[in-house]
């Protein structure tokens, strides 16, 4: 028996292993999920073609206060594109963590659906609240899982 199996099998090895595997599945647990188990469309899609300008269209439309009847259906449209992909980031084995959840499902989902009846409601105050809860839901999010950010 070699050194290292020797080391292994002893008390000391075992757990000692045990901590190099906890800590690595740990590692990965936390790290962002960069695709789902059984869809193509990888994360990284779903934010840049869904996330990034639904939300900036919203966040321009909910501070300067739509100006008309079709701004406020585009602002319902863009609460409700992303009040739809918030189920999709937490489907498919995405969500790597409570962190994940906490963003995504209570702060993203959440302050969408707001938006949505702030819109429906042409309440620009209302717009403007609901749109600080989804920008929190991004900032919570990438603080905990987006390197480059």
């Amino acid at each position: 028996m070699n050194k290292v199996t020797s080391f292994l099998r002893s008390k000391n090895g075992a757990i000692a292993a045990a901590v190099v595997i906890a800590a690595l599945g740990a590692t990965a647990l936390q790290a962002q999920v960069k695709q789902g188990k059984t869809r193509p469309a990888k994360t990284g899609q779903l934010m840049k073609g869904i996330v990034k300008p639904n939300c900036g269209d919203a966040k321009k439309l909910s501070d300067a206060g739509p100006a008309n009847d079709d701004e406020w259906a585009d602002l319902a449209l863009k609460a409700a594109l992303l009040n739809e992909v918030s189920y999709s980031l937490m489907d498919d084995g995405r969500c790597p963590d409570g962190t994940w959840a906490d963003s995504t499902t209570k702060m993203l989902r959440e302050g969408s659906a707001n938006l949505m009846k702030a819109a429906d409601a042409k309440d620009a105050a209302a717009a403007k609240t609901a749109m600080g809860s989804i920008l929190k839901s991004c900032k919570s999010c990438h603080d905990a899982h987006k390197k480059d950010h």
